[in-house]
């Protein structure tokens, strides 16, 4: 079930992505073919980038799409490959809960006092801090999820090198 979700989540961070970079291009010719800039461009594709990377993180380690050097680590024995990827994946949860805590602080006590982005469009500003506390609280849940598969025998994911 988690699996499918995540799915789904990756599906819409590609989503924000194409509709950042046609936010972008639209703001390009407004701006340099009828010198009309929009007041939203800039802003909402920052919005679909940031959701998107974040939404899109525990699909990426997942799938072992996060950038990884291995050049050493498989020269070591398949139990030594095993501990190192266990261990790997006990930094990323370590570093994933605590930032999931400071960034929901952040999220709320910018909900509680209503602070908004200070822009044109004055957007609220949990709007872009909320998917960092999501993102990463999705993050340990796929990483605690990997650790399991790790240690139930489950087959040391190659990345996409391979």
């Amino acid at each position: 079930m988690f699996d499918r979700l995540m799915l789904c989540l990756a599906w819409v961070a590609a989503i924000l992505f194409v509709l950042a970079g046609c936010m972008l291009t639209y703001e390009v010719i407004a701006r340099y073919f009828f010198v009309r800039p929009t007041i939203w461009a800039a802003e909402l594709s920052q919005l679909c980038l940031i959701w998107g990377a974040l939404l899109g993180m525990p699909w990426a380690l997942a799938a072992r799409r996060h950038i990884s050097v291995d050049a050493v680590t498989r020269l070591f024995s398949e139990p030594v490959q095993r501990s190192i990827e266990i261990a790997a994946m006990a930094c990323i949860l370590a570093f994933s809960v605590m930032v999931t805590f400071k960034g929901w602080e952040i999220f709320y006590e910018s909900y509680e006092r209503g602070r908004t982005s200070g822009t044109m469009l004055d957007l609220p500003a949990w709007v872009a801090e909320l998917p960092v506390a999501l993102g990463f609280a999705l993050l340990a849940v796929q990483s605690v999820i990997e650790i399991v598969g790790l240690l139930r025998g489950k087959e040391i994911p190659k990345g996409a090198h391979e």
